[in-house]
């Protein structure tokens, strides 16, 4: 539970999308319109034929379906229109009652729209109310100031990087300042001004920063150039101005890490703390080697967790290169699994200097601590 709370950033990019702001849109809950696109939601409300073809000459069959869908919002709202919607699938046709977005090029022709997704956004924010009172329930005052930390940190992230990397800074200088006010904040919140927070912040700064280098290192050495994604092929192409895509790799390099290095640099000085508190005769090197004893779980168990996660990230492609019977070798050397490779390298080397630095610290900030003063620190949880 404390992991789930206090690594706040493995979630952000799950709810950027519901709050990111653009100067280009006006939007409201239901309904977006801009320069060139109109989305509009609405509910099907008639299945009017279904069929299924055959394509190509690998005997893929997609599924097809004419359907008769009203507009929920918007300047059409309750008007209906005539759409096809084709899947490869026939477990992923649509339903009567089922609410789906719609995508226009025309507002004056509303029959020129087309089925551009599922509308998924009521059922995400139900999984966020729960995650929210479970964090509450669980954890407490702890759950709630969490919660704050999150906020500020996709506060952040959608009004200062975003937009700053947007208008042609770089990606790397402005999600290293990110990172910083991320880290600081976001800890502070979550976990109270104490001592041992103070001493999580720092090492996660200290940290990080030997993150930036090892990144950069690992990128100019293997030639990346952070195109080993489809999102940055549509970045190539969108109407913006030129982002630097290696720059836009990196900072996302540094932002992820600080995910790993928020939790093990808290859960090393809390470790720290309470070694000392249970036995305050300890020197500062038996404080150390004890906190060392602890740090190593954190690193095995972790270092696990950061490789799975990325694993998870890109196991589409893994799938496409084995089912196109691709060499291993090969696999490993292209830019989109090189990528992965490198954020779960540089994340664990990141990881496991953060746990001697944040026991070096933690030993010797708190051990100069008086004994009164431990009793006016705020309750850890």
């Amino acid at each position: 539970m404390k992991y789930l709370l206090s690594n706040n950033l493995g979630i952000l990019l799950t709810l950027l999308g519901l709050f990111l702001p653009s100067a280009t849109l006006a939007q409201t809950e239901e309904f977006v319109i801009t320069a060139e696109e109109h989305f509009y939601t609405g509910i099907v409300t008639e299945i009017l034929a279904e069929r299924q073809e055959q394509l190509g000459l690998d005997n893929t069959q997609p599924f097809f379906q004419t359907l008769h869908v009203e507009i929920l919002k918007g300047p059409h709202q309750g008007q209906t229109v005539e759409v096809d919607y084709g899947v490869l699938q026939q477990d992923r046709r649509l339903s009567v009652g089922e609410k789906i977005v719609l995508i226009n090029t025309d507002p004056n022709d509303i029959s020129q729209s087309f089925v551009f997704d599922r509308y998924r956004i009521p059922n995400l924010i139900w999984l966020g109310v729960i995650f929210a009172i479970l964090s509450v329930v669980f954890a407490r005052w702890r759950g709630l100031t969490s919660l704050a930390g999150l906020v500020v940190s996709i506060a952040i992230l959608t009004m200062f990087v975003i937009p700053r990397i947007l208008a042609g800074g770089n990606p790397l200088v402005i999600s290293m300042i990110g990172a910083t006010i991320i880290a600081t904040i976001s800890i502070y919140l979550a976990h109270g001004f104490s001592r041992r927070t103070s001493v999580a912040v720092i090492s996660t700064l200290i940290t990080t920063a030997l993150a930036v280098i090892l990144a950069v290192l690992s990128v100019k050495f293997l030639n990346l150039t952070g195109t080993g994604s489809e999102e940055a092929y549509f970045l190539q192409t969108a109407p913006i101005n030129n982002i630097n895509l290696e720059g836009l790799l990196l900072g996302a390099i540094i932002i992820g890490a600080l995910g790993v290095l928020d939790d093990i640099t808290t859960s090393q000085a809390a470790a720290i703390d309470e070694i000392h508190r249970a036995n305050p005769s300890l020197s500062v090197t038996e404080l150390m080697k004890r906190g060392f004893s602890v740090g190593r779980e954190h690193i095995t168990s972790l270092i696990n967790t950061l490789a799975l996660a990325y694993v998870g990230a890109s196991l589409p492609a893994l799938l496409l290169f084995i089912i196109y019977n691709r060499p291993f070798w090969v696999v490993a050397n292209t830019e989109a699994i090189a990528e992965e490779i490198v954020r779960t390298l540089v994340g664990s080397t990141a990881l496991m200097c953060a746990v001697p630095i944040t026991t070096y610290l933690a030993a010797k900030m708190l051990t100069k601590k008086s004994g009164t003063e431990s009793t006016t620190s705020p309750v850890h949880l």
